[in-house]
């Protein structure tokens, strides 16, 4: 990529302590990258598809080692993406599958749901495999296993269930492990890159050729909006829906002395889908000493479109109207270059510890 010079910054660079005490006295080199997490947040990632052609297109490809890549509905199947054989043209894929995707008034569950299982199997068209073996990249899928009326896909019993889990959340976040136990379906190559998790009931479960699809098309399993996945292999009975009800960003207690790298749609890191109305409700800073973030800078948003990256509420902005809907989200995704160039430029020339803030 060649670097677009603009008068604004483009990225918002965040960092926790350790790391940010790190970059600021040795910098920031690809090899010490560790972990990538990527939050759930649908079409928001097209939104950032050049940072993420940037990163694995480039900068990580040239300095190669283990890295554990763990993410939550649109964020596993980015890092899936990644993990094909050609990362860029995997992640471009992925951003003109996601799209092509139209659905009109009154579109069903099942219909999304079938439409979902097409764009995954267009995403890997037979190359499941070589996610499975990529000599880099352990790919990390979070889902949730969900509980009582959450567990029906009868649109009155889901929202019943719903009512009660944001009610739940409101009085306190551990409440919602009366609904939902988290999973980790991970490469068994290598453990998840997290401590002990105490939070919620947990549970990592060996990723492999015969849950990859289901646990992807799982991850993504938005309720009210696709099915559940029933009985997940190697999970045990049960449905299965999208790990960001749960770890919405991704705010885990991260393993190991490497820098966590976090191409994220924006610079704030909220717990759970629940949380999103919540402000008070925060990421745990303990949590993220090692983590440095990378998200659009309030600049660049402003300039964009609608003022915003691509989210779900478009499908109904542009009810109708595919065309002028996929024309939005083309633009925003060429225009994401901008956040890549930035990066590799800041990183070349070694400037990434002068932009940083505090996460």
């Amino acid at each position: 990529m060649t670097a677009i010079h603009i008068k604004f910054p483009a990225l918002t660079l965040k960092a926790g302590p350790r790391a940010f005490a790190r970059i600021r006295e040795h910098g920031l080199s690809a090899t010490d990258v560790g972990t990538l997490p990527g939050a759930a947040g649908g079409p928001k990632a097209l939104g950032i598809q050049g940072l993420d052609l940037a990163l694995f297109g480039e900068w990580l490809p040239a300095a190669p080692r283990e890295r554990s890549l763990i993410g939550a509905s649109v964020g596993s199947w980015r890092f899936a993406s990644a993990c094909l054989p050609d990362a860029a043209e995997g992640i471009r894929r992925l951003g003109r599958l996601y799209t092509e995707q139209d659905f009109n008034k009154g579109v069903t569950m099942a219909q999304i749901s079938q439409s979902s299982r097409r764009m995954l199997e267009d995403l890997l068209d037979g190359r499941d495999s070589t996610i499975l073996d990529n000599a880099h990249y352990r790919l990390n899928i979070m889902v949730v296993k969900s509980h009582g009326r959450l567990a029906q896909d009868h649109r009155g019993h889901l929202g019943l269930g719903l009512s009660a889990v944001i009610a739940d959340n409101l009085r306190s976040r551990s409440r919602l492990s009366r609904h939902f136990e988290r999973l980790i379906i991970h490469d068994p190559r290598l453990a998840p890159p997290v401590h002990p998790l105490t939070d919620f009931p947990s549970r990592f479960v060996a990723l492999n050729a015969g849950n990859l699809r289901q646990a992807l098309l799982a991850s993504g399993s938005i309720p009210m909006v696709m099915e559940g996945v029933q009985d997940l292999p190697g999970a045990g009975a049960g449905t299965f829906r999208d790990g960001g009800l749960l770890d919405y960003h991704l705010d885990l207690p991260y393993s190991g002395n490497d820098i966590v790298l976090y191409p994220h749609f924006t610079d704030r890191i909220i717990p759970g889908w629940f949380d999103k109305s919540l402000p008070w409700r925060r990421a745990c800073t303990a949590r993220l000493q090692d983590v440095l973030l990378l998200a659009p800078s309030k600049q660049y948003l402003a300039r964009l479109p609608f003022g915003k990256l691509p989210d779900r509420n478009d499908f109904k902005r542009f009810m109708g109207d595919a065309p002028s809907r996929q024309k939005y989200w083309r633009a925003a995704m060429e225009e994401s270059r901008r956040l890549g160039d930035e990066f590799l430029e800041l990183a070349a020339n070694g400037r990434l510890g002068e932009r940083l803030l505090t996460l």
